[in-house]
């Protein structure tokens, strides 16, 4: 528990960076210092790139795109520019963060086609037995996208770990049993990855919600602004992905 209070003390600790960094960047881009420009800009880009990479990597397990045309770096060298042309158009120190995630979600729009809504496993979570839980989990891996997302966030020291994760989806009076379950029966990989199985097949603008409120810790407004949505829709969005997380955690381990 206490290290995902540490967390969460460091992600929104990493916000207020971000924001203490728009005036400087302000000045910067008016004196024309492109190079400390971007060397004070790299060092509030760490979360983003995170973001793309998953992105991409779930695009390419998918198929979506060609493995040797799209890298992050890519993006996030057109994030630079982006921000240094656009700084003086973003009101104030508290948008900035938000803006550039809204940015690079607008360029991964770009190239990114949305993948096909997985009805019948959402349909379905409530009644998966737990053989077909671990036939899934095994297809899963198998394929690639587990061990392709895990690869790049797992040993990230800044990476939430499990009872940050659990933290977020058993959020009811009571629960906290559950989670002391989970966690000694389990351990951090395995919720993990079970977690990731479960978005995988979610709704994007459902998943991404959800990671951008857990993982990034924008609030829903913030994450309204980047989504281009109402804070209704995000509200809907995160309850519903919670819920389903819920359920399969239930349905699998606990039933």
């Amino acid at each position: 528990m206490e290290e995902s209070v540490n967390i969460y003390q460091s992600k929104r600790e990493f916000h207020l960076f971000v924001a203490n960094t728009y005036r400087d960047l302000k000045q910067l881009k008016k004196e024309g210092d492109l190079s400390t420009f971007n060397n004070l800009l790299l060092k509030a880009m760490p979360e983003v790139k995170r973001y793309v990479n998953k992105n991409l990597n779930r695009a390419l397990s998918n198929g979506k795109i060609d493995r040797n045309k799209y890298r992050a770096d890519d993006f996030i060298d057109q994030l630079f520019i982006e921000v240094y042309e656009h700084i003086d158009e973003i009101e104030n120190e508290k948008e900035l963060y938000p803006w550039m995630f809204k940015k690079v979600d607008e360029l991964l729009g770009d190239i990114l086609v949305e993948e096909e809504f997985d009805s019948l496993f959402f349909e379905n979570l409530d009644n998966y037995s737990k053989p077909e839980w671990d036939a899934m989990q095994e297809k899963f891996s198998t394929d690639g996208d587990g061990d392709l997302v895990m690869k790049e966030e797992w040993d990230d020291i800044s990476y939430a770990k499990n009872d940050y994760v659990l933290n977020h989806v058993f959020v009811e009076d009571g629960d906290q049993e559950i989670i002391v379950q989970l966690d000694k029966e389990l351990g951090a990989e395995n919720i993990r990855k079970h977690s990731e199985l479960v978005l995988r097949h979610l709704p994007g603008p459902m998943r991404r919600v959800y990671e951008l409120f857990t993982e990034h810790q924008f609030d829903v407004a913030e994450i309204a602004k980047i989504r281009n949505s109402t804070i209704k829709e995000v509200e809907s969005l995160l309850d519903a992905a919670r819920k389903s997380l819920r359920k399969s955690f239930l349905n699998r381990y606990v039933s």
